[in-house]
């Protein structure tokens, strides 16, 4: 890349004229679609932002002025521009560049971001700080137009126009979110896009409102009256006016002469301004510009062919697709909600199947879940489909609208645990905590594809709120099961043993049968249970476990320890008053993961078959030990 690439910080812009800029921008993509095909990540969206993020850092002085991305999934090229391109080798390894905003990284990133609609807010902070300060500097939010229909998002802009504060937010509408956008503001912004009378510039307007003579009071509030209403039919972007905003736009968001000025001209305003750019996701590069979709966040691929088809067992989004669907032809009262995650969720093919029964509310977790409960309370059985990281943002619904009133909603929470290359603002490591103190919810983690299937099913016929995790990825590859219905409340013991007993959450199940099948080599006996149900907690099983294993209790769960199944465990055996059993943990312990390869991570928090292995070793007292009756043995190291 170093014959090609040659800008080492945004001061190198400033003297490029706009075909100089305009060759970066093809150097740029050119760049980024080698990089990512080799790494994987956030393809059609950055490649949407080239020419936005080149104007951007030649306009303005970064890091002295402020630049906020909303989400943070389009910050590649931004990395780029502020000298990181030679790192993207690492890009979204274990200890390499981040493939989002890391304060850490570089003083270029202002705020780190992962989740959607919270730039605006983090922006207007930035900027009334400044200003409390006496300070003198731009700040600029760039947001898309999914993410703008976040509720935070118009929260924020509500403020910022009340405010009257400097701030410039860019709002970067190519029509996509990750799936299509859906809603009133996305087809407001799309009269602005096609509608010419929405082009028309609010001088027109203004200047024929000037030709009304002003004769007596009563005439002048019907001019006032008549010249709101002919300004909400001549003046684009209305709908910001009127908060507080000026709007400039829409504006081409390819052609670099227009950005500049554009952006050069918002310099000069006073107050908040928001200008309207339109792009193109996937943008120079023709696979990801017909399928921006599948090229939002995208593994390693053959930039020839990157259709080509993966082998392998089903995932365990596809192993949940399918059972939702074939679950949905049994019940019609069955409804689906996405929020803006249709595919990623899979609730695509119940889409399909079921057009009438499935509903995309836009980026808008809270409204998801309340949304649902409404359905619920008419009678319907809704499932909400959600990434457990996501699901965060919609905490006081799932308490106050679901469990509060004990309702029948099920919530699917897809890639839970340890994701890998996004990092800490997608790992889904807080569910358990976060659910499992709500009276009336229920939590169940499969360990395994059929387990899935079973427990869709189980949860379907359960009459109030259960939350399902389980994790990204391909699944175990197990012979597919007709589903069943799971005795409620019952784990299962797997493996017999007397010496410990290790209770496994979900997919570490399987390291735990590896760790002690190992241990089993040694003459150590190890049983392995699967409580399935991490509440209600199956007590029975916990306390025979207790009673049969002489060295203790080993909980392993891909979540904190503050809060999760270790914890309920503990509180379990206090509440049985089981006393001078010795119990250990193995989670993740209290500081927030970053990204890399999920098998590396799990190595790294000691969730691996190895560290499972030793942990048992330690509390049977043979760790450091020799092995006497193993030829040839070393120590238990």
């Amino acid at each position: 890349m170093g014959q090609t690439f040659s800008i080492n910080g945004p001061q190198d812009l400033k003297n490029l004229n706009v075909q100089e800029l305009e060759k970066l921008a093809a150097e740029i993509r050119s760049f980024l679609v080698d990089k990512v095909s080799k790494s994987g990540g956030h393809l059609a969206a950055n490649l949407g932002v080239v020419e936005l993020t080149l104007a951007l850092h030649a306009v303005f002085e970064s890091p002295r002025d402020k630049i906020v991305f909303d989400v943070g999934h389009q910050c590649y090229v931004h990395k780029m521009l502020t000298g990181r391109a030679a790192l993207f080798d690492t890009l979204r390894g274990l200890g390499g560049l981040s493939g989002f905003p890391k304060r850490k990284e570089s003083p270029h990133d202002v705020f780190e971001t992962g989740h959607s609609s919270t730039s605006v807010s983090a922006a207007l902070g930035l900027a009334k700080a400044r200003d409390l300060a006496g300070e003198k500097h731009f700040v600029v939010a760039v947001i898309g137009d999914g993410a703008i229909g976040g509720g935070m998002a118009f929260e924020a802009l509500n403020h910022a126009g009340d405010m009257g504060t400097d701030l410039i937010v860019i709002l970067n509408d190519n029509e996509m979110s990750i799936s299509q956008n859906v809603g009133g503001l996305a087809a407001y912004l799309g009269r602005l896009r096609t509608d010419p009378k929405y082009f028309r510039l609010k001088e027109d307007a203004e200047n024929i409102l000037k030709r009304i003579p002003a004769i007596g009071d009563r005439v002048l509030k019907s001019v006032e009256r008549g010249k709101d209403a002919l300004k909400f039919l001549l003046v684009p972007g209305m709908l910001f006016e009127e908060l507080g905003f000026t709007y400039l736009g829409p504006v081409n968001g390819h052609r670099l002469e227009a950005l500049l000025e554009v952006l050069n001209g918002a310099r000069k305003l006073k107050g908040p301004v928001l200008i309207h750019v339109l792009t193109k996701k996937g943008k120079g590069y023709h696979f990801a510009e017909a399928d921006p979709d599948v090229f939002h966040g995208i593994g390693p691929f053959d930039p020839e062919q990157p259709h080509q088809q993966k082998s392998g067992p089903p995932s365990y989004t596809e192993v949940f697709s399918q059972a939702l669907v074939a679950a949905g032809a049994e019940d019609e009262r069955l409804v689906a909600i996405t929020a803006a995650m249709a595919g990623g969720t899979g609730l695509d093919a119940f889409a399909r199947a079921y057009p009438g029964r499935f509903f995309d509310v836009g980026i808008a977790e809270q409204h998801a879940v309340t949304f649902a409960a409404g359905l619920a309370v008419s009678g319907l059985h809704p499932v909400v489909a959600v990434y457990s990281t996501f699901l965060q943002r919609a905490y006081d619904q799932v308490l106050h609208d679901i469990c509060q009133q004990e309702l029948p909603v099920l919530l699917a929470l897809d890639r839970a645990g340890v994701v890998g290359e996004d990092g800490e603002t997608h790992h889904g490591l807080f569910d358990l905590a976060y659910l499992r103190h709500i009276p009336n919810m229920s939590i169940m983690a499969p360990r395994d594809e059929n387990m899935l299937r079973h427990a869709v099913v189980t949860a379907l016929n359960h009459r109030g709120p259960v939350a399902l995790r389980y994790p990204r990825g391909k699944g175990t590859g197990a012979p597919p099961e007709t589903p069943r219905l799971l005795p409620w409340g019952k784990g299962e013991l797997l493996r017999q043993g007397r010496d410990i007993c290790i209770l496994a959450v979900g997919p570490l199940v399987e390291a735990a049968l590896a760790a002690a099948e190992k241990l089993a080599r040694y003459g150590l006996s190890v049983a392995v249970a699967d409580p399935v149900f991490v509440k209600p907690l199956d007590k029975e099983l916990v306390l025979e476990a207790v009673k049969k294993s002489g060295c203790g209790l080993l909980t392993v769960e891909e979540h904190v320890l503050a809060g999760g199944f270790g914890s309920a465990v503990l509180e379990l055996l206090e509440e049985e008053k089981v006393i001078g059993v010795p119990v250990r943990r193995l989670g993740v312990p209290d500081r927030f993961v970053s990204h890399g390869p999920r098998a590396k991570l799990l190595q790294e928090l000691g969730l691996d078959v190895e560290h499972i292995e030793a942990a048992c070793l330690e509390m049977a007292g043979l760790k450091g030990k020799r092995r006497p009756w193993v030829q040839g043995a070393g120590d238990w190291t």
